[in-house]
């Protein structure tokens, strides 16, 4: 197996230190809650911007909330294959990348490390809208709150993976692929809220 972190497997069990200091140690760990919490706020925030001062039409503003959806997952499987799987060859990378995921691949189960720190999330939020805005002007109050909510629907599955047990039916492949990218091939199953974008690329676990 691929190794992500610096354990030879991972601890289902442990935690790891970043920081000495321990208020900085603490700001690298959240509740999970904290973070959905705070983009389904700025969601419904923009929303309302988007129904009382946008002139565009409704019908046009669900399209683009729901491409702001699809496009969270597409930036978030992207964004896990080639930036948290990285292969880097400078000491720097290298600790970047254990910092922002391979530490994930080391404890699995560390509850606390499975969403990105509130103070870094909300600045990646903000960044985004100013993004959005010269992109696509006022159509950012409604993309914006789909990619946002996609944000948070993948933080809530993730953390549902990583802490219960898979269902039956059909949300049990997402358990499935996780579970076989974390424990056997972390060079698959690179998408954590939908297969979708596996397929298209494919990265899909073998049957």
């Amino acid at each position: 197996m691929k190794k992500i972190g610096k354990l030879d497997k991972p601890d289902n069990h442990g935690t790891a230190e970043i920081f000495k200091h321990p208020i900085l140690e603490k700001l690298t760990k959240t509740h999970v809650g904290i973070p959905i919490v705070l983009f389904l706020l700025l969601a419904g925030f923009l929303l309302y911007r988007a129904w009382f001062y946008s002139h565009l039409p409704v019908g046009m503003g669900i399209l683009y909330f729901l491409a702001g959806y699809l496009a969270f997952t597409l930036t978030e499987y992207l964004m896990h294959r080639y930036f948290y799987h990285m292969n880097p060859i400078q000491k720097w990378k290298k600790n970047i990348q254990y910092s922002v995921h391979g530490i994930h691949h080391d404890y699995p189960k560390d509850k606390k490390r499975l969403a990105m720190p509130p103070m870094l999330s909300v600045g990646y939020a903000v960044a985004l809208y100013y993004l959005f805005s010269f992109l696509i002007a006022e159509q950012v109050n409604y993309f914006l709150p789909g990619f946002l909510s996609g944000y948070a629907s993948y933080l809530g599955i993730h953390y549902i993976i990583h802490a219960f047990p898979p269902p039956k039916g059909l949300f049990k492949v997402l358990w499935v692929n996780h579970a076989i990218h974390h424990y056997k091939d972390p060079d698959v199953a690179f998408g954590v809220s939908t297969p979708l974008w596996d397929h298209v690329f494919g990265t899909s676990p073998k049957k």
